[in-house]
């Protein structure tokens, strides 16, 4: 079988299982860290879809160790959550923007943390291109059986 860059079982696969998991990490701990996040079912959405992913790339990249250490084939069609996390990332960014920019809610009330939302959401992207790259390696694995 051909070896595709980022397949499971790969040093590759491992970088991106890593990538997903340290973004969504980063993007719930970033919201979290934000005053009254819990206000707006966005922002909840957002954090249930990166824990969701967070915990999903962590019993991949464990099951790509797993492969790299007793040298196994992982070529097997894998479920993903690409669809849920951008979603999630889509819907928070539309909260974040009409925030910050259609009703100025962010200058009327400086004591929210609308910085820290926009970054949550910008790593929620970032984990999202990494998981719809997991993605896309994952069909062209299986177009190739």
């Amino acid at each position: 079988m051909k070896e595709v860059v980022g397949s499971p079982g790969t040093w590759s696969g491992l970088l991106l299982r890593t990538g997903q998991c340290a973004f969504a990490g980063a993007s719930i701990g970033v919201m979290v860290s934000a005053l009254g996040f819990s206000n707006y079912t966005a922002f909840c959405y957002l954090i249930a879809s990166m824990g969701l992913q967070a915990l999903w790339s962590f019993g991949l990249a464990c099951l790509d160790v797993y492969a790299l250490k007793t040298k196994r084939d992982l070529h097997n069609p894998v479920l993903v959550t690409a669809t849920l996390s951008f979603a999630a990332a889509c819907s928070s960014a539309g909260v974040a923007v009409l925030f910050e920019r259609d009703v100025q809610f962010c200058r009327m009330y400086p004591q929210f943390s609308c910085s820290r939302y926009e970054l949550s959401v910008v790593l929620a992207f970032m984990t999202w291109s990494f998981v719809a790259t997991s993605s896309l390696v994952m069909f062209w694995l299986m177009a190739s059986l």
